[in-house]
């Protein structure tokens, strides 16, 4: 390589630098996984190298796109690869404590259980709602970025906000998330059954993620009295010799589990005025470790 094109490379890579951030907070709002998103970005870099950069106009746009309908394609193949998944999936938590937006100009998008209820979106119409939604693009710019009307881009906009805003869920501040999480986890461990059932919403819902890799529920478990006995019943081994650390993970305060060094777990809840109404516990091996702070 001459020195004109290691320049010229030198350039590229410091371009795609900068926007890194962004485009994996874009690649992992659609992807609901952290490693899925590097993926991606790895493609784009690859393909980054490789266009005419001398006919691109704005780099960060480019490479936006790029990402974008990579993303696309890429949540098609989860959704149809996650219908063979053992039990519930949830996406990949990850640590938000030294970035807590992960490139986004609002911090959208980026709650575990919000990203579980974009699952139910197709690809183009979550990739519209993250584009607006957590990066506020115009709706010019997102129709162009998947290839479609500005009148339809609205709509899909419209659609997501409307299928969020149906969840009965209220925004805590984090103070309040610390409390909750500290009143659950001792009740948690201690198999307080009556102070767990006052902190569950009576139609509390349980998600737990292992993928048959770790001992957990195969099914949701419903309902505030049913869910209190399931987890005094796993009491006596889930938390033993557990070091917890509550820490913002997705934005939001979450207990990470570790035993002798590895994290085992990863809790996190949302919010009603009833109490908390869904516990997610991530349980599955191979998405903790974008979990654990300072990773």
């Amino acid at each position: 390589m001459d020195e004109t094109a290691s320049a010229t490379l030198d350039d590229a890579a410091e371009v795609f630098a900068q926007v890194r951030p962004r485009l994996f907070g874009i690649a992992y709002r659609m992807l609901g996984s952290a490693a899925d998103a590097e993926d991606v970005l790895q493609e784009v870099w690859l393909r980054w190298q490789k266009a005419d950069r001398s006919v691109v106009e704005n780099p960060a746009a480019y490479l936006a796109t790029t990402t974008t309908r990579l993303a696309i394609n890429a949540t098609r193949t989860a959704y149809a690869r996650r219908e063979t998944y053992l039990g519930p999936w949830l996406p990949e938590p990850i640590d938000t404590s030294a970035d807590p937006q992960l490139g986004a100009e609002r911090a959208a998008a980026l709650e575990v259980a919000v990203l579980l209820l974009l699952e139910k979106l197709t690809p183009t119409e979550r990739a519209a709602y993250v584009l607006r939604e957590a990066f506020d693009y115009p709706y010019a710019q997102i129709a162009e970025i998947i290839q479609t009307s500005e009148v339809t881009a609205r709509q899909y906009v419209s659609r997501a906000r409307k299928h969020l805003s149906a969840e009965r869920r209220k925004p805590v501040s984090e103070d309040e998330q610390r409390k909750l999480m500290s009143a659950f986890l001792a009740a948690a461990q201690a198999g307080d059954l009556s102070t767990l059932e006052k902190l569950f919403a009576e139609d509390v819902v349980s998600y737990s993620d292992s993928n048959g890799l770790a001992r957990a529920a195969r099914r949701p478990i419903h309902g505030a009295v049913q869910l209190a006995k399931v987890i005094r019943a796993y009491k006596d081994h889930f938390w033993t010799d557990a070091e917890i650390i509550q820490t913002p993970v997705n934005g939001s305060i979450a207990a990470v589990l570790k035993r002798a060094g590895d994290v085992y777990g990863v809790i996190s809840f949302t919010v009603s005025d009833e109490g908390i109404d869904q516990v997610l516990w991530m349980l599955n091996p191979t998405k903790l470790s974008a979990a654990v702070p300072g990773a």
